[in-house]
């Protein structure tokens, strides 16, 4: 078994204060990611940050890695300010992060070299970090003859090797498929449980409400635009955690509501709804899957409103992917999100019964009055003598709210909604919009 290091119940291990995080965009502006985040961990506990893709939360863990640097505010491990990687501190990544032509004995071993580890104690901790994560018999196999759930038991293992005091966990189980996933949290949390792990305290990055409650004892919920602790909340039911517990259903039913509040409306707001003028960000969603949660919605057992937990699991979706298709159906008018259930409107409704040709003429028209950056491509399409236009002329004004890539993303989704709904054309060669059929 490998040793434990035990601190005193309110050592805190990681405080920071203040932090803020920007970087600067192609035309000079700051993009904020971080906006005054205060967080405090301490000896002994699980905290999640449970987020929304883009929301800063792996930002803030390479912050505490010490492998990003804070635009301002205090970053401290153990008291002393972090500059650069705080020794007692390891890393699980989303991807295996392994080196093809290491076995996993020596992958594992990699971390205590670079800490001057002895040749001897390296292969003891290694052997015994093998064993603890159940890869015992693998030690001389290569990352490609493993599974992905076993390669990333060889991740924790490297990670649990050097004894760290706080283990960061980056969506350490997003790449694997849904048993593997499972099993390997299971894991996880019953060799929390025994104390058998070496290290005092875990912060984990997540998009999947049902992990975070399944395995913390404090879930911080961040918010977007800039990324934020929105609430704290503690998990006080006992490990093993049963997910058909009435306690933990209410729990990530209150966590659904949560998120899906609505913000105060922005000045870019359109009806209340945050973000939607030009500078809202469209995910990249193909309207065959916007129709398909509309039908699934609309049919039966939901008639038009959904308890969101109960369609992400009829629907094998997590939760971040489930927001983004319902937000982009809230932005078109076709549904509302509201205290955690999904409702479809009169039009969603209407949408769901109508044949092929006539949705496209309904989607056409919610795309021209609800999608700001839509219809602002086919007015000066409309306008201009040729009715042509380069992307750049638009992509340019998305960069003025967003980043490049970002910028990149919502012209791609444009040109895939725009081309269902026959509004207009796109040729990637020439990269210019056209109407096909001008009038």
């Amino acid at each position: 078994m490998l040793d434990v290091v035990n601190a005193g119940p309110e050592s805190a291990l990681i405080d920071l204060k203040s932090v803020n995080r920007s970087f600067a965009k192609a035309n000079g502006d700051e993009l904020v990611v971080l906006e005054k985040v205060d967080l405090t961990i301490k000896s002994g506990e699980i905290v999640g940050l449970l987020g929304r893709s883009g929301s800063g939360k792996s930002t803030l863990l390479r912050i505490i890695a010490g492998l990003v640097k804070p635009s301002s505010g205090q970053a401290a491990c153990r008291g002393k300010p972090i500059d650069g990687p705080p020794r007692g501190i390891a890393m699980v990544f989303q991807s295996f992060a392994l080196f093809p032509w290491l076995t996993v004995l020596e992958n594992v071993e990699l971390g205590l070299d670079a800490l001057g580890v002895a040749k001897a104690e390296q292969r003891k901790r290694a052997l015994a970090a093998i064993d603890l994560i159940g890869l015992d018999g693998f030690e001389s196999a290569y990352p490609k003859e493993l599974s992905g759930g076993m390669r990333q038991r060889v991740g924790f293992a490297r990670a649990l090797v050097v004894h760290p005091d706080l283990l960061l966990m980056d969506e350490p189980f997003s790449a694997l498929d849904v048993l593997t996933a499972e099993t390997l949290r299971t894991d996880i949390i019953d060799l929390w449980v025994e104390g058998r792990l070496p290290m005092e305290s875990v912060l984990m990055v997540t998009h999947n409400i049902e992990e975070a409650v399944l395995m913390c004892d404090r879930i911080l919920v961040f918010s977007s635009n800039p990324g934020r602790i929105a609430s704290e909340i503690k998990v006080e039911l006992p490990h093993p955690r049963n997910r058909l517990n009435p306690q933990f259903r209410a729990l990530v039913d209150s966590i659904y509501a949560r998120m899906t509040q609505r913000a105060e409306p922005r000045p870019s707001s359109v009806d209340g709804i945050p973000g939607t003028g030009v500078g809202m960000v469209l995910h990249p969603i193909s309207t065959n899957v916007l129709a398909g949660l509309i039908e699934a919605v609309a049919a039966e057992p939901f008639y038009g409103r959904a308890d969101l937990p109960v369609l992400a699991d009829k629907l094998q979706m997590e939760a971040d992917e489930l927001f983004h298709i319902a937000e982009a159906i809230q932005l078109l008018r076709f549904g509302m999100l509201s205290e955690g259930d999904f409702l479809l409107s009169d039009a969603g409704r209407a949408f769901a019964d109508l044949d092929t040709d006539e949705r496209k003429r309904l989607f056409s028209q919610h795309l021209i009055n609800y999608v700001p950056i839509i219809s602002l491509i086919r007015r000066v399409l409309d306008e201009r003598p040729s009715h042509s236009a380069p992307a750049a002329r638009f992509r340019n004004e998305l960069e003025d709210y967003m980043s490049e890539d970002y910028a990149e993303e919502t012209l791609d989704t444009v040109v895939s909604w725009a081309r269902y709904a026959e509004l207009f054309a796109y040729d990637e060669m020439s990269e210019m919009f056209s109407l096909e059929n001008p009038n």
